[in-house]
């Protein structure tokens, strides 16, 4: 296989003044892709979230090598597999996942493949699994977002950051399995361990507090308590199932919280970042 062309949103340098729409931090660049290598696959991007790490970066929050393209929660079609991929074939679709995970670590064999050590360094160096860049502009190389660089047309990536779904489940719905979906649910399950009957108090409502409102009811848990400060997302959480909400502006919140799951939640998750 050969290099393609492809576009993509660079990120040249982090701090950009705000408004974003006056200092236009990305740019869609035409850069040049290389073909996936062992044990590594090109997707074809058919739907990307723009997720608050992605802000992180752009704002320097989140400190990564530049130029980078960004974006990392997607999902796509498979185009091409690299050598020593046997179970992906074009035509498969895939989700991306902001953690390529080794398996062979200590926190992979014990069952944690988002805390992947091998994973984690390489998305510090913003390179892939397995080492480098695949992606190159003309004035050099461009390091890759989580391992995806997802606000794209397409990307090379590890398999190893790719997990395999029903060609029936809609492009958009999918690429939230790569990030809110796997944050707000895996911390209902495999941090919290939340169990049936507990009740569970969720406070903010973005995509990630959204998922983990559905883990705790996928869980068992009753009563399920969201919070936030959005009438329409209140009503959002509701349409997800038996959820009972609390308005956080009300001045009686936290003894609203109480008194509904009979003098305290068992679980809370605090989903917001904010103090308001």
């Amino acid at each position: 296989m050969s290099t393609i062309q492809t576009r993509a949103a660079v990120l040249r340098a982090m701090g950009a003044a705000r408004p974003y729409a006056d200092s236009r931090p990305l740019a869609i660049e035409t850069i040049t892709l290389d073909p996936p290598g062992a044990g590594e696959v090109r997707v074809a991007i058919k739907a990307a979230g723009l997720c608050h790490s992605d802000l992180s970066v752009i704002n320097g929050d989140r400190p990564r090598p530049m130029p980078m393209a960004l974006g990392h929660e997607a999902a796509g079609v498979v185009e091409a597999v690299g050598p020593g991929v046997d179970d992906l074939s074009p035509g498969d679709h895939v989700v991306m996942v902001f953690m390529p995970s080794c398996g062979h670590c200590q926190p992979c064999a014990g069952g944690r493949p988002a805390l992947c050590e091998p994973g984690a360094a390489a998305n510090g160096r913003g390179e892939l699994l397995g080492g480098g860049t695949r992606l190159h502009g003309p004035e050099g190389d461009l390091h890759h977002h989580l391992g995806c660089s997802a606000f794209a047309d397409r990307a090379v990536v590890s398999r190893r950051s790719l997990v395999k779904v029903p060609a029936d489940l809609p492009f958009e719905h999918a690429a939230l399995f790569g990030c809110a979906v796997l944050t707000g649910v895996g911390a209902v399950v495999n941090t919290a361990q939340v169990r049936a009957g507990q009740s569970v108090a969720v406070v903010g409502l973005g995509g990630v507090g959204l998922a983990s409102v559905l883990g705790a009811l996928a869980s068992g848990a009753s009563p399920v308590v969201a919070v936030d400060l959005s009438e329409d997302k209140l009503a959002l959480a509701r349409s997800l199932g038996p959820v009972l909400t609390v308005n956080a502006a009300d001045a009686d919140a936290v003894e609203q919280v109480r008194n509904l799951t009979g003098g305290g939640a068992d679980v809370v998750l605090e989903m917001a970042g904010s103090v308001r």
